[in-house]
């Protein structure tokens, strides 16, 4: 049998061993003796993908590392803040009566300039009104000069009259309370009536004559016809008007918020009729100057 030539036997052996030799000197031509900057630059070539990837990893990591420790940190100083919220509302919570408190002093203050009369300033303690007949209880009595019959006002409005005096508290009669009679006019026709209590912030006008015009949303004021009130202080507005037989039915809503009120204004008793604005001073005369001798004389003749 012939033997092949490039087959597995000696000769084809030997052929193949001669080609390899040929082609690894071939390769050591080209390349160079030992690790080269061909070999160096062939080796980068082949890791540099995994070269990248890696860097894309420890990038990846610690961007996440970044984000986690910025929303740790985030989320502290939201409990921080939440913290800070709560402390500034249960602050706010604690401090709000006395701001109202403080609020309603500076306009009883301002209603005391406008004014001129001698008040006695209370403030409200307990409210019954919502109980049949109930009223409102004050802090003064007859230790500060109080006596049944006073009217009470408040910054936006009449509230009420003493009904009872004690020695340290009065009872509080509001406008509102079913026994409660003031008198009142109509601010355009100048119609006098008698206002009284129909349940919690009403009232109605009675003794108003069938051809007085009343309109709705018409203010209220007290008349000083009882002399409980002088003349002119605001009680409410028309809310609703009903003819009947002879009279009117005329109902308000009350302009004091008799369910807020804190503190609270005491007229003098018996004041007068009606409330003059103060004298303007004479002119030419400045803050500090003072009247000129026999000024007050010559105004008194």
């Amino acid at each position: 049998m012939r033997e092949r030539p490039w087959g597995l036997g000696p000769t084809g052996r030997r052929r193949w061993a001669i080609v390899v030799l040929l082609l690894g000197h071939l390769l050591w031509m080209l390349l160079g003796r030992g690790p080269s900057g061909r070999w160096t630059h062939l080796l980068d070539l082949l890791a540099a993908p995994s070269r990248a990837a890696s860097a894309r990893w420890d990038g990846w990591q610690d961007y996440r590392r970044q984000r986690v420790d910025s929303l740790r940190q985030a989320q502290s100083e939201v409990l921080n803040l939440r913290a800070q919220v709560t402390a500034l509302l249960t602050a706010r919570a604690a401090e709000a009566p006395r701001l109202a408190e403080a609020d309603d002093a500076v306009r009883l203050l301002g209603l005391k300039k406008l004014l001129p009369l001698e008040f006695r300033a209370a403030r409200v303690i307990a409210s019954t009104r919502r109980a049949p007949f109930g009223g409102m209880i004050l802090d003064q009595g007859r230790d500060a000069g109080l006596v049944p019959d006073q009217g009470v006002i408040c910054p936006e409005g009449v509230v009420g009259r003493l009904w009872d005096v004690g020695m340290t508290q009065s009872s509080l009669l509001p406008l509102d309370a079913y026994n409660a009679s003031t008198g009142v006019m109509l601010a355009r026709s100048r119609a006098t009536g008698v206002l009284q209590g129909v349940g919690p912030g009403k009232a109605a006008i009675r003794y108003i004559g069938n051809q007085e015009v009343v309109q709705v949303g018409e203010p209220v004021f007290t008349s000083g016809l009882d002399r409980n009130f002088p003349r002119g202080l605001l009680v409410g507005y028309v809310s609703e008007v009903h003819p009947q037989d002879v009279e009117l039915r005329v109902e308000v809503v009350l302009a004091a918020p008799l369910d807020r009120v804190n503190l609270v204004l005491v007229l003098p008793p018996h004041p007068q009729m009606e409330i003059q604005p103060p004298a303007p001073p004479p002119q030419g005369a400045g803050p500090g100057s003072r009247p000129a001798p026999g000024a007050g004389k010559e105004a008194g003749k």
